[in-house]
This record gives C-alpha cells, sequence and structure tokens, in this order.
C-alpha cells in the first residue's frame, strides 16, 4: 500500500532527529559526508527509528545541497551524497517495509540574502534530481523559515515529480510564520500548490506545537504532519542536549493526533526512544476527522503616539535642515560632550547624530546618551544603529528600548569591521545587512516583531541611510541607493564631500530620487588631516587645490582650522543651492568649527535670527 492510502485510515509515525544522535556520537563535520565515508553510522540510526516503530524515515540529506556543502568545500558532490543516501535509507527499510522520504532542507532563515531565489533553485533542482533517481517513496520538504522560499520549492518539484510531497514550516512563535502569514492560511497555501502533506517541523517542542496545531482547521485533501522538537535545548559543559522525557513525548503524540495529525515525528532532540513512546501512545487510535477549531484571537495593533515634531524626511523636503555628527566619547568624562551639545542646540540644527561604536571603538552607548540629551537638555538625538555589535535578538531589543525611550530617528548602518578597531579580535556579528535591517525597522513600524509577532503597538521610526558617493563608478551606488529605498529608507545621509564638483555630480546622479539626502561637509582641521583623508581613507580624495592650502598653515593649528571652515563654506555655497538637507560632520569634538558652519548656512538662507548663538571664538576658549 502506497503512503498516502496508509494516511486516508492510519496515524503513522516517522523518525527523529538525524542530526542530535551524530553529534552525540562526537561527529562535528558535514553530516551529509558520512553516506558516503561512514554509511554504516546512517544505516544503523535508520535502524534504530525503524525498530522504535517509524513507519517512515527520511534520508540524511538535510543540508546536501550545493549552497550548504559549500562551506565545506563538497558542493560538487551533491549528486554523490544524495543518491548515497537514498540507498542506505531503502536498504535499511527494506526488510520492514518501510516508507522512504528524500529531505530537502530549507536553506533561508530570517535573512534573505543568504541565497537568491535563482540560486535556491538550482540547487534544489539539482538536488531533488539525484534523490528522485534513486526512487524513494516522497519528498519531504522540512525546517522552512521562508514561506517564499517553500512556495518556490514546492512549485519546482510539484512541475518534475507525482510522489508524494510534505511540505513543512518552521515557526518562530506559536501559530504564526515569519512573514506574518498564519499557519492556517500557509496550510491552505500550500495544499493549493500542490503539497500532499503540510505541517511543522523544528524550533518548537511539543507544548507549543500543539498550541500552534489548536488554530488549525483540516485540510481538503491534503494530511497534517507534525515533527516537534523533544522540547527546549539546555546547554551543559558547552555540548546542547533536551532534557525531555520519552513519555512526555509519547503523550503529545496523542494530543497531535487528537488535532488532527496524521503524520507524527520529531525534529531537534529526538531520539529512537522518543518514537518508540510516540508509537506506543499511538497504537490502535484511528485518525480524526472532524475538528473543533479553537477561534485565533483578533490581533490589536495600537497605532504610535503622535509624534511632538514632524519626521526628519518629512521636514527636509519642506524647509532647510541641518543635522550635525557629535560622536560620544570613548570615555566616562561626558561633561565636554554634554557642554558641546548644548551650544549646538542653540543653532538652528535640527538634531544631533551619534555613530555607533564607529571604526569599531567603544564608545559611550549613544542610546544611553541620546536619552540623556532628549530627556534632561530637550535635543533630538539620531542614533546609528550598525549591524556589526548585535545579533537580531539585540538588535530587536536595542530598537524596542530607542522606541520607548521616544528616540525615534535612526541610521541604519553595517559598520566597521572589528579589525580596524580596539579589539581586532572581536566577533563582529553581522546577523543581517544594512538593508536588511532597514526592512526589519520598518517592520517594527507595522507593529511587527522580526519574529513575524505582534508587539501590540506600532513603532515611529524614521530610517536614515548611509550613502557613500566617494567611489569610482558613482552610478552602482545610485542603483544601491535604489534598492534601499524599497527597503523602505526615508533618507539619506552622505559620507563627507570634499570637492564642489563631486556635489555637483552627486546631485545630478540622484536628483531623480524621491527620498531626500543629507550632504555630509566636514571641515578640515589640519593639514595632516587633509593629507590622512586623501591618503588613507577609502574613497576620499580631495583636490591638489584643497591639500595645497592646507599645507600652507601645515605648523599654524589655529589657521588650518579656519583654512578649513573657510573651505567647507566653499562646498556649503555649492550643496546648499542643491540639496535642502545639510549634514555637518564635528572633526574632533570642534563643535566650535560646527556652530560657525551652522550660522553660515543660516546667513546664506537669510534666515538668521537672534537665538544668542555664541560665537566660536567664544566657544573654543
Amino acid at each position: 500500500m502506497k503512503l498516502l492510502d496508509r494516511l486516508q485510515t492510519e496515524v503513522l509515525t516517522a523518525d527523529g532527529a538525524m542530526g542530535t544522535l551524530l553529534y552525540s556520537y562526537g561527529i562535528d563535520f558535514c553530516y551529509e559526508e558520512l553516506n558516503v565515508e561512514k554509511p554504516e553510522i546512517i544505516e544503523k540510526i535508520h535502524r534504530d527509528y525503524i525498530q522504535a516503530g517509524a513507519d517512515i524515515i527520511q534520508t540524511n540529506t538535510y543540508s546536501a545541497n550545493a549552497l550548504k556543502l559549500a562551506r565545506y568545500g563538497m558542493e560538487n558532490r551533491a549528486e554523490e551524497l544524495n543518491k548515497a543516501a537514498v540507498r542506505i535509507a531503502k536498504k535499511a527499510a527494506a526488510p520492514e517495509q518501510r516508507f522512504v522520504l528524500g529531505t530537502i532542507g530549507g536553506i533561508r532563515g530570517i535573512r534573505k540574502s543568504s541565497a537568491s531565489l535563482s540560486e535556491i533553485k538550482s540547487a534544489f533542482q539539482q538536488q531533488a534530481e539525484a534523490i528522485l533517481q534513486e526512487s524513494p517513496d516522497g519528498l519531504l520538504l522540512e525546517t522552512y523559515y521562508d514561506f517564499e522560499e517553500l512556495t518556490t520549492v514546492l512549485q519546482l518539484l510539484r512541475k518534475v515529480t507525482d510522489l508524494p510531497i510534505v511540505s513543512q514550516v518552521s515557526m518562530h512563535e506559536p501559530g504564526i510564520l515569519q512573514n506574518r502569514l498564519s499557519l492556517n492560511e500557509a496550510f491552505k497555501q500550500l495544499e493549493s500548490l500542490g503539497a500532499d502533506v503540510v505541517g511543522v517541523n523544528c524550533r518548537l517542542g511539543p507544548y507549543h506545537t500543539i498550541q500552534a496545531l489548536e488554530e488549525v482547521t483540516l485540510p481538503e485533501k491534503a494530511f497534517l504532519s507534525a515533527y516537534p522538537n523533544a522540547g527546549l535545548l539546555d546547554v551543559e559543559d558547552g555540548r546542547v542536549v533536551y532534557e525531555s522525557e520519552a513519555d512526555y513525548f509519547g503523550q503529545a503524540a496523542v494530543q497531535l493526533r487528537n488535532e488532527g495529525v496524521r503524520l507524527i515525528g520529531g525534529c531537534c532532540g529526538t531520539t529512537p526512544k522518543h518514537i518508540e513512546a510516540a508509537k506506543k501512545a499511538l497504537t490502535g487510535l484511528a485518525p480524526i476527522t472532524e475538528k473543533k477549531v479553537i477561534a485565533q484571537k483578533p490581533i490589536v495593533i495600537k497605532e504610535p503616539a503622535p509624534l511632538v515634531v514632524p519626521p526628519l524626511h518629512e521636514q527636509v523636503k519642506k524647509e532647510r535642515t541641518m543635522i550635525v555628527e557629535l560622536d560620544t566619547p570613548k570615555h566616562l568624562d561626558t561633561a565636554a560632550y554634554i557642554k558641546g551639545a548644548k551650544a549646538l542646540q542653540q543653532t538652528g540644527m535640527a538634531a544631533i547624530t551619534m555613530a555607533d561604536n564607529s571604526l569599531a571603538s567603544p564608545r559611550v552607548s549613544n542610546l544611553a546618551m541620546g536619552s540623556l540629551l532628549k530627556v534632561q537638555h530637550h535635543i533630538r538625538p539620531l542614533v546609528h544603529i550598525t549591524c556589526r555589535d548585535r545579533n537580531l535578538i539585540g538588535l530587536q531589543s536595542h530598537l524596542m528600548g530607542l522606541h520607548a525611550l521616544g528616540l525615534h530617528d535612526v541610521l541604519a548602518i553595517t559598520g566597521d569591521p572589528t579589525k580596524v578597531g580596539d579589539f581586532p579580535g572581536a566577533t563582529s556579528v553581522y546577523d543581517v545587512s544594512s538593508m536588511e535591517l532597514i526592512q526589519l525597522i520598518k517592520q517594527l513600524n507595522e507593529g511587527i516583531s522580526f519574529s513575524g509577532k505582534p508587539l501590540k503597538q506600532k513603532a515611529n521610526f524614521s530610517v536614515a541611510a548611509a550613502f557613500n558617493p566617494n567611489v569610482r563608478v558613482l552610478d552602482r551606488a545610485v542603483k544601491r541607493l535604489e534598492k534601499k529605498i524599497a527597503c523602505g529608507a526615508d533618507y539619506f545621509i552622505t559620507q563627507p564631500v570634499f570637492t564642489k564638483e563631486k556635489i555637483v555630480e552627486i546631485y545630478e546622479a540622484t536628483k531623480h530620487l524621491p527620498t531626500p539626502i543629507f550632504l555630509g561637509i566636514m571641515p578640515l582641521t589640519s593639514s595632516r588631516n587633509a593629507e590622512f583623508l586623501h591618503h588613507e581613507v577609502p574613497g576620499i580624495k580631495l583636490s591638489e587645490e584643497t591639500l595645497t592650502r592646507m599645507k600652507v598653515y601645515e605648523h599654524d593649528k589655529e589657521a588650518a582650522a579656519r583654512e578649513g571652515v573657510t573651505i567647507a563654506k566653499e562646498l556649503i555655497d555649492t550643496a546648499a543651492k542643491l540639496f535642502n538637507g545639510i549634514y555637518i560632520i564635528t572633526p574632533f569634538m570642534r563643535y566650535d568649527m560646527s556652530i560657525e558652519l551652522i550660522r553660515y548656512i543660516e546667513e546664506l538662507d537669510g534666515k538668521t535670527k537672534e537665538r544668542g548663538i555664541p560665537h566660536a571664538e567664544t566657544i573654543s576658549n
């Protein structure tokens, strides 16, 4: 009798984890390589699960695609490893006439950029062809967090085979997918695309898997499956362990059956003992044909609190808007920083921007300092957020903290690699790219967690993105801006620009964009400063005229600073005609220079007012 015929009248038991057992054996290299190098190990695990009562076993091919095998330099062995895996499983299954499913595991997690759809199609088509050549009883698509990836692969496979396909999603939160689709709706879509069995596996243990399935209706034609983890993982002496008891897993299997599941197996942490307990508990139980579904509670997401001032990206569309970078100190004495911020506050600038450990060197937290400036001094902070220092957990927590503190202006950037900073041995995280971070921040603006879970309230972040125009081919940089706009960027902040010609070039290359740009101007402080920027900072080139003008004052520090301000004013003359947004980058805490440039811009605009703006020379004294 074929697999789908059996599922019409029976609740079948599948096997449990392969990786968990291999990990317990101390194997720490590519598991799929064992299909060729140590096939007896894989065959023994299959036989152990069959002896425990598994009606179905899956091939050891979860990561046997070219993209994942490339981590081990084995991308050219995909066909060999997949074919060997099916042969091993069929050999183990033959004596007991068990079913064999060829496994194709998901590639993407939260990061879509980890693989493009074209790369995924190519890798999975190659893997599927190899598996199908060895005639399994069906295919198992498991551990797919990215629903787009799963539907893409399902449609691809449905075109090349009539074998049963089990399509399983993975959830971060019970009942909802990463893309915010409900589990019930996801199953309906998978069924409509040709999946014969739809289900869940991994990430969640029995309790939360059951909870998620309580809201799921019985499919019209397909069957339900569930492969939960053994439970929550723990770490002992640096090794991952699962403490869940087998009897508990057996009891859970009955509850899964009560929710309409007809194919029950195990994922991470499960062993032959868990499957044996499930088989024993399910023996004699027929599948259910009717089910009372727990109604999904309506999700209410509150609108964000109204902003006291308009977002910077809206403000700059209507009028001249100036922002000033003043990086937080690298030490614990913040008195001078506060003094500088208060001096800048008296100008017409709109916000103080604060880097996030620029050049990979630790500074006072810009979240903490931004909150102090806002609450104690009524200064608007624009907080930079790098992808380097925080994983996804830390990034969302950080952003939720910014929202709670009322800090809504952020700049999403990649961040300088740690090897350039004070701690070159530190780890660079980079869970996401700057573009993905922009998308995730915008998701918070919809009241949705990175995991797809509702957050009960919408955030209201205004998201800036970085723009480095100091490149050889500006058109390529502009194409990148267009991608960032598609990701949700509200406006751009550029790196410092040092020639009038470059400013005009930037304007001509970006004038078609709907998104405003703050053009970066940084006054030079000395000839050495100019030489360093010109010769050592990638992408920045100063004109020979500028270098010569700064060289004249090589031995006169104050005169050099004055000349640097003069050069910056000349750049502003051009920038102010073309851009509403000006970004003043304060060098080495010389906020007196920034104040003089702000005053100059106001004079150009004819907007000088009696604000009690102190003169630069007064501040420096």
